[in-house]
């Protein structure tokens, strides 16, 4: 870590939010963007250690929950693809035309991943007869596996996910974490004997997000996806979404209930104890580093990242003070680190020959939870100064040392959570009054940006067009929670209990 002051943090304030998070990204030392395909980043150590804790994070949920692991292979089929446009393109037209997809025979078209995909087309200097792509996401290869594996109603539920890496050819404008071509991805796929099981699965992942999410100390909107945003593969689509301090929504969690469409397509059926033969029903789970991305834009400040403690590499840095002066200052911080280590903390010992000035500095653009300080006096008075990353200082006494830190940790994610439920509740705004005059539709106050909008919404896909048409934003979906009282629809005057949000997204 290179030593600098203040004055050469190159971070710009977190006010001008576009500048300051990919400042803040470089300085932290997180991913670097330099490699020569755009929009696949190189994970560096601190980065890479601090997605991979979140992963933890996620394999417990998974664990806790009775879903397996798996890997599956990076490539892909063409067929298979294609397959998989078939489905999507009928439940899509159905869809559209408020039909049974089984009313339909279209003609095949480009749906689906298909325009998103990298594709291979040789091996070595041979031209393959399949043309394969890299994974977007693995329905396909998955569920081609789980028509073999699944054949009494004894194998269900079948639950797998894996944290891969999948490619799509993003052609928006990239962004570390938050749209990138590479994708760093956690999926969870599941079967089950009928809707009511695979419902429960979409219950259970609900609450597994509010867990992930309570320990990255990031609130959220969780909504039921309009039609038009729902994956066309999907009977319904939830999803959590994070508000950055620009008052962008950014997506991180979404789950998916497929009811039996998938399972009809790929033939994953099960006898039943009548020895009937019956679809699996199934449901989807996805989250990737666009969790990454949330904690950075949302924790971080003017002077660096702030890492919540469950994630944080280093959940406090130890700083020894003056011991070129006495020799028994860095026995201590052995002995103090060893201790802090024993009882699961994650330490760093910085015993650089620097200014403390300069330590200070450094870790706390890495957004480190806690720094420690102790020098000769400290030791000769059982005491250390330890400074919170959420802004403070604490004198504690050594001897309780352990209880200290975990209550301070504690105290850290406690600030955490309570900044960012306010940013979202300063980032959330009644959307003004909507009128008609002469057939056109006004709003009694100019739509302002950098926030997200609450309403009332009871209308159709045609209503919810002229709301978008008229904010110039983009609807959410229905929140899972409603307005305790029953409000007039912004559009349609209909009493509804529904909580809406529009807004811009990533």
């Amino acid at each position: 870590m290179a030593e600098h002051g203040r004055a050469n943090r190159k971070i710009s304030p977190k006010s001008n939010f576009n500048s300051w998070y990919p400042s803040i990204i470089e300085i932290a030392d997180l991913v670097d963007k330099r490699y020569p395909i755009k929009g696949m980043d190189v994970w560096k150590p601190y980065g890479l250690t601090t997605m991979s804790l979140i992963d933890d994070i996620t394999r417990n949920e998974m664990k806790r929950t009775g879903h397996n692991e798996y890997k599956f292979p990076l490539l892909v089929p063409e067929d298979l693809l294609e397959k998989e446009n078939r489905l999507v393109s009928l439940l899509k037209k159905a869809r559209e035309e408020g039909v049974s997809p089984s009313e339909l025979r279209i003609e095949e078209e480009e749906a689906g991943f298909k325009k998103e995909v990298y594709w291979v087309t040789h091996g070595g200097e041979n031209k393959l007869e399949i043309p394969m792509f890299l994974r977007p996401t693995s329905e396909t290869p998955m569920y081609t596996m789980f028509s073999l594996w699944i054949r009494s109603h004894a194998d269900l539920p079948l639950k797998t996910f894996q944290i891969v890496n999948t490619f799509r050819y993003e052609t928006k404008q990239t962004r570390s974490f938050i749209r990138v071509r590479e994708i760093h991805f956690f999926e969870a796929h599941t079967a089950h004997k009928d809707e009511e099981s695979a419902t429960n699965q979409i219950h259970e992942d609900a609450e597994m997000v509010d867990r992930i999410l309570h320990q990255l100390c990031l609130p959220s909107i969780i909504s039921r996806r309009p039609v038009w945003d729902t994956f066309p593969g999907a009977w319904y689509t939830m999803a959590a979404d994070v508000v950055m301090p620009n008052g962008r929504t950014l997506q991180v969690a979404t789950y998916h209930h497929y009811r039996d469409q998938w399972s009809k397509e790929f033939n994953i059926s099960y006898e039943d104890s009548d020895g009937n033969s019956k679809y699996c029903h199934q449901t989807t789970f996805g989250m990737s580093e666009r969790l990454m991305g949330a904690v950075v834009g949302m924790h971080g400040d003017d002077n660096g990242l702030i890492i919540p403690p469950a994630i944080a590499p280093f959940q406090i840095v130890l700083m020894p003070i003056a011991s070129h002066i006495d020799e028994t200052v860095d026995d201590k911080i052995l002995e103090l680190a060893t201790e802090l280590s024993n009882h699961g903390f994650r330490i760093k010992v910085d015993d650089r020959d620097v200014r403390p000035g300069v330590k200070h500095y450094d870790w706390e653009i890495k957004g480190v939870p806690l720094r420690l300080e102790l020098g000769p006096r400290d030791i000769k008075d059982d005491k250390c100064i330890i400074s919170l990353r959420t802004g403070g200082k604490r004198e504690v006494l050594i001897e309780n040392l352990v209880d200290s830190i975990t209550q301070l940790l504690d105290e850290v994610s406690d600030e955490l959570r309570i900044r960012s439920s306010n940013m979202i509740k300063e980032k959330i705004k009644q959307l003004p009054m909507i009128n008609e005059e002469d057939g056109n539709l006004n709003l009694s106050e100019e739509i302002k940006p950098g926030f997200v909008y609450e309403l009332a919404f009871e209308g159709s896909d045609s209503d919810a067009e002229k709301l978008e048409k008229l904010t110039g934003l983009t609807l959410l979906g229905i929140s899972k929670n409603n307005f305790k009282n029953k409000r007039n629809c912004s559009i349609t005057g209909k009493l509804t209990n529904n909580r809406a949000f529009i807004g811009r997204m990533y």
